[in-house]
């Protein structure tokens, strides 16, 4: 039998995870003893367990121990982290310690320093002469980077469940159409503010069913308001957008009436002929053709976005990156900074930019289709917030919402 010692501290009652840690060694064919155990008394206070655990081998063992390392489990001895140089472009050493979306720190020379840019599934390289740690994807790794292997000197820090009651706690305790959509839609309307506030920045993540909802204008209220400060995307939202400004209609369908075009299925390529024309979208915003909308908006206010394809786009417009690994690359870089992501009605693009999040930034995803919430989560983006609503009835609400603050603000 193979056993090692555990220590767990923070709110982990509140938090649910002792019960997770427990379930999870029992789960993966270990045993545990908890040797001592203190509960925080006051709601500052922390709690604290040291647990003994136990496997039939050095290799269960080892995996029980990476997956509770994941969920801030600590071993009593301090240890430096490994380090090993990257054998080539690409290439990581055996063994490499793969990250959480959790604050995490590593310890050099007797100091923990912070990882940089902490995302999941990424490595963790060190430049020890700067006391530097920092999140590489495996794609940017290059040879002989120091990359940061095994369990040891690692810690990692999971958000803590607040102890006082939240309306965010009730939104991510299920994914459910029956909740008070009208008081959580004020909610987000005050974290917005919030945040805003703050000096952080909020994030749009949407889908072309922004367009086909007839909620396009409520977004662009937002951006040109100053409540988005970036916007993330693919080729169709781009494109229906400018169809609806250009000819009216999204789909081939009138986003007046509803109704039918004659001749509209052809409108988003006439759209992307008019941008390719025009080369690119912000010339067409300049010919004057292009007056109003989500993309007009961007432009105008000079705030980043990034359009990333897919194999299905039609173009696609020249703004959109093709290449998937610099898309994720002008992802990360415009990440700095944001506080608050909204994901609206795109579940590709919500779980891509949901596993480039640190575990801290609130993230709401707004989609009528519950599945894409529960995907997220179960991807890694435990902090996913779910909303079950149309976005086209979601959008307008928050709109009115932050409206009537902003006016009570200014009163």
């Amino acid at each position: 039998m193979e056993v090692r010692e555990i220590e767990l501290r923070g709110h982990i009652i509140d938090s649910l995870i002792l019960p997770r840690v427990f379930d999870t060694i029992m789960d993966m064919g270990g045993d545990f003893e908890v040797l001592s155990f203190r509960i925080g008394k006051r709601r500052t206070d922390p709690s604290y367990a040291r647990i003994l655990v136990k496997a039939e081998s050095r290799e269960k063992l080892d995996e029980i121990l990476g997956e509770l390392h994941r969920m801030g489990a600590t071993v009593p001895e301090v240890e430096e982290a490994r380090l090993e140089p990257a054998p080539a472009d690409r290439v990581l050493p055996e063994g490499f310690y793969s990250t959480t979306n959790h604050p995490t720190y590593v310890l050099l020379d007797g100091e923990w320093v912070e990882v940089e840019d902490i995302e999941m599934d990424t490595a963790i390289v060190v430049e020890p002469h700067r006391r530097r740690a920092r999140c590489k994807p495996i794609s940017e790794i290059r040879k002989g980077e120091l990359v940061v292997v095994g369990q040891s000197g690692i810690r990692v820090v999971p958000p803590e469940r607040p102890r006082e009651a939240s309306i965010f706690e009730f939104m991510r305790s299920s994914v459910s159409s029956e909740k008070p959509v009208a008081a959580i839609i004020s909610k987000v309307a005050e974290a917005i503010l919030e945040v805003k506030a703050q000096g952080g920045k909020v994030l749009a993540v949407a889908g072309p069913a922004v367009v086909h909802t007839s909620a396009a204008s409520a977004l662009a209220w937002m951006i040109r308001q100053g409540y988005v400060d970036v916007l993330y995307a693919g080729n169709a939202l781009a494109v229906h957008d400018i169809e609806a400004q250009l000819f009216h209609t999204s789909l081939g369908m009138d986003v007046e009436t509803g109704k039918p075009s004659e001749g509209g299925h052809r409108n988003h390529l006439y759209a992307i002929n008019e941008v390719m024309r025009a080369g690119g979208i912000a010339g067409l915003v300049r010919s004057g053709r292009l007056k109003g909308g989500i993309m007009y908006e961007v432009v105008r206010r000079g705030i980043p976005y990034v359009l990333a394809g897919s194999i299905r786009d039609d173009g696609p417009l020249p703004e959109v990156i093709t290449d998937v690994l610099e898309a994720q690359r002008e992802m990360r870089r415009h990440l700095r900074g944001v506080k608050l992501v909204l994901m609206l009605c795109t579940m590709l693009h919500s779980i891509a930019v949901g596993n480039l999040l640190p575990s801290c930034v609130r993230t709401i995803c707004v989609d009528i289709n519950p599945a894409t919430v529960t995907k997220l989560t179960d991807r890694g983006t435990a902090q996913a917030m779910g909303i079950v609503s149309d976005v086209g009835v979601f959008l307008p609400m928050l709109v009115e919402e932050l409206r009537r603050r902003s006016a009570g603000s200014s009163n």
